[in-house]
């Protein structure tokens, strides 16, 4: 495949081929390297790696964001699994306290993959991870994943965007949950197919998510939506596998988000200028950050 324009053009081929789409990825990636898959792949298990140990140490470690609004949600969540009978379940809530932890560490200026940005970093490796768990799969298999992750990805920043500055936090969120569903749907066995609907439905119930970091800080309320994002990821996996379809096809639904984020005011596109950072308490916060700076 020369070029990687649609989700739909990634089913196609892979159903034509009898191949998962992480297959057709990792040739197109190569391609257009000019390398050798087996390199790509050790490069995406670097990528793994670095996932699964922001994991552990957001979830070891308390450890408090740059702006001191966030810490230690992860692990108090983990803490209240192990006390609790949970209302979501124990793998939701296991997906969620993974997806903060991640998002901790990216305030804590640790080391974590964007995916595809820091502020959505902790939506993919949350969803992944419990899958990979849940299923006893080795981290070769998760390196495909990704890959079907990474494909989603393309076509989303090519046919709307992946940046809250530009679309809203759709674009970040939102796409990393779209990428995070279809990653997971393959990790089950679910076909090339599935995985387009997943992120279709993933997609359609985050359009039109504003950004609107409070005192302009990856904190609030970014990490709770990492939360969410993962929530969504694996309930849209869930309904695909289950046979469910977006009525709207995937890459309509990509363009409509893109619409809709060309569409938002700059207010709430990430200036820290509308949405729950102008509320009473968001311009405290942002003026009490200021007179610490």
């Amino acid at each position: 495949m020369k070029t990687l324009n649609y989700v739909q053009d990634l089913i196609k081929e892979a159903e034509k081929r009898k191949v998962k789409i992480s297959t057709i990825v990792k040739e197109y990636e190569a391609q257009k390297r000019e390398t050798e898959i087996k390199e790509i792949e050790k490069e995406m298990l670097k990528q793994w790696q670095v996932m699964k140990e922001s994991i552990n140490t957001g979830l070891k470690e308390v450890r408090r964001s740059m702006g001191g609004l966030i810490g230690g949600e992860g692990k108090k969540l983990q803490d209240y699994l192990v006390k609790s009978n949970t209302l979501a379940g124990e793998k939701i809530n296991l997906a969620v306290a993974r997806a903060l932890a991640v998002a901790e560490v990216n305030a804590s200026m640790g080391k974590i993959v964007a995916a595809p940005t820091g502020g959505s970093c902790g939506i993919i490796p949350g969803a992944l991870v419990t899958v990979q768990e849940e299923l006893g799969l080795e981290d070769e298999v998760l390196v495909d994943a990704l890959f079907t992750a990474a494909g989603i990805g393309i076509v989303i920043a090519k046919n709307a965007s992946i940046s809250g500055a530009q679309g809203g936090c759709q674009a970040e969120c939102g796409a990393a949950a779209g990428m995070a569903a279809a990653a997971c749907v393959e990790l089950a066995g679910g076909s090339p197919s599935m995985a387009g609907h997943s992120c279709g439905i993933a997609l359609k119930n985050i359009l039109g998510l504003v950004c609107d970091p409070v005192a302009g800080l990856v904190e609030v309320p970014c990490a709770k939506r990492n939360a969410m994002g993962v929530s969504l990821a694996l309930v849209s996996a869930d309904m695909a596998l289950a046979g469910i379809e977006s009525v709207i096809p995937v890459d309509e639904v990509i363009i409509a988000m893109g619409q809709v984020g060309e569409n938002l005011p700059e207010t709430l596109r990430e200036t820290a200028k509308g949405g729950l950072a102008v509320s009473d308490t968001g311009k405290k916060i942002a003026e009490s950050y200021k007179q610490e700076k």
